[in-house]
C-alpha cells in the first residue's frame, strides 16, 4: 500500500502541500487528478522518495520511502520531464538499470525491443519526446516494479502506442498485483483503467473514493415537472433549457429518483457523469472557476 499521512512542505515559507492524507490500496490503479498547481507533481516526488515532507509521514509497505534504497529498488517512475534519464543511449541506460533493480528482466527486455522499436545506440537526448516516453516505459516495465508511479505518462504518444503502453502495465497489475499511482490531466483515459480515484485541490486532498462510489454520489437527472424541488436537495448544478431542466445532484441514484419522484416529474431521466464531469463540479464546489473548464 502507499500512504501518505497528514504531509505538509513548504517551500519559502508557501505550503505547496497541506495535511495532504492519500491512500493507494495494494494491487490498485489509482488516478491521481487536480487543477493546475494542486500539488499532484509534488506528491508524487514525495512517494518517489524525492522530496523529505516538512510535515507528515509516506511510507511504502507501511516503510518510510526517503533514503531508503530497498523501497526505492521497487519502485518504477516515470515523470513528465525525462531529462533525469540524462543522454545516454537505451543500451547504456539498460546495463544502468540492471545493475540497480534485482529484478530486472532481460528477457522481457528484448520481448519489449519489438514493441518500441527504438535505436538502442542513438542518444536519448535527440530522440523526441514521444520517443523518449517509448524508452522510460521500456525500461521501467523491465525492472518489474511492485509500484509504479507515472506522471503524465502518455502525454505526446499516439493513440496506437497509448493503448499499447496502457495493456502492458495492466497486464502487470493482473499478473502480479502491481500497484500504479498515475497522475493525468486526460480524465477520460484514466476513467478506463483506474480503480480508484484521488481528487487534489490546493495542496489538500479534496475526495478520494473507489471510481465506483464516486460515480455512484453523483448524477446528471433530466427532469421536466411543475412543481419546486426539495429543499434540502444537494444541486451542484442548474441549467434549463425550454422545460428541461438539466441538474446535477450529490447523492445516490435510488434515493436521488425516489426525492424527484415526489414532484409528479413528466420526465426524469437519471444519467451517469464521466469523471471529467465529476472533477469539474466538484471543484466548482470548492470555489474553483470551472467556467473555464466547461467553455
Amino acid at each position: 500500500m502507499i500512504e501518505l499521512s497528514h504531509v505538509t512542505k513548504t517551500f519559502g515559507g508557501k505550503k505547496a502541500l497541506d495535511e495532504l492524507s492519500l491512500r493507494v490500496p495494494q494491487g490498485a490503479v489509482y488516478g491521481l487528478i487536480g487543477s493546475n498547481g494542486a500539488g499532484k507533481s509534488t506528491a508524487i516526488r514525495h512517494l518517489t522518495g524525492i522530496y523529505r515532507p516538512s510535515a507528515g509521514a509516506v511510507t511504502i509497505g507501511g516503510l518510510p520511502v526517503y533514503e531508503n534504497p530497498e523501497i526505492k529498488s521497487r519502485i518504477g517512475y516515470i515523470p513528465d520531464d525525462l531529462g533525469v534519464l540524462g543522454g545516454g543511449t537505451i543500451r547504456e541506460l539498460a546495463a544502468f538499470y540492471r545493475a540497480m533493480y534485482p529484478r530486472f528482466d532481460a528477457a522481457r527486455f528484448d520481448a519489449l525491443r519489438e514493441v518500441f522499436c527504438l535505436d538502442e545506440r542513438t542518444p536519448l537526448r535527440r530522440f523526441s519526446k514521444g520517443m523518449q516516453k517509448h524508452a522510460a516505459f521500456w525500461l521501467t516495465l523491465c525492472i518489474r516494479p511492485d509500484y509504479l508511479v507515472l506522471d503524465e505518462p502518455v502525454d505526446g504518444l499516439d493513440p496506437v502506442m497509448r493503448r499499447q503502453i496502457w495493456s502492458l502495465v495492466v497486464e502487470d497489475v493482473a499478473g502480479y498485483g502491481m500497484t500504479v499511482l498515475v497522475s493525468s490531466h486526460n480524465l477520460r483515459e484514466l476513467e478506463d483503467i483506474c480503480d480508484h480515484v484521488g481528487m487534489m485541490h490546493a495542496g489538500r486532498m479534496l475526495l478520494e473514493r473507489s471510481l465506483a462510489e464516486l460515480q455512484e454520489n453523483i448524477v446528471k437527472v433530466q427532469l421536466v415537472t411543475d412543481q419546486p424541488l426539495p429543499e434540502d436537495l444537494a444541486v451542484l448544478h442548474a441549467s434549463t433549457l425550454g422545460r428541461v431542466q438539466t441538474l446535477i445532484i450529490r447523492g445516490e441514484p435510488a434515493q436521488t429518483a425516489e426525492r424527484l419522484a415526489g414532484t409528479k416529474p413528466l420526465l426524469c431521466d437519471l444519467l451517469p457523469l464521466s469523471l471529467e464531469e465529476i472533477f469539474m463540479y466538484e471543484l466548482g464546489g470548492s470555489g474553483y472557476d470551472v467556467k473555464k473548464l466547461m467553455l
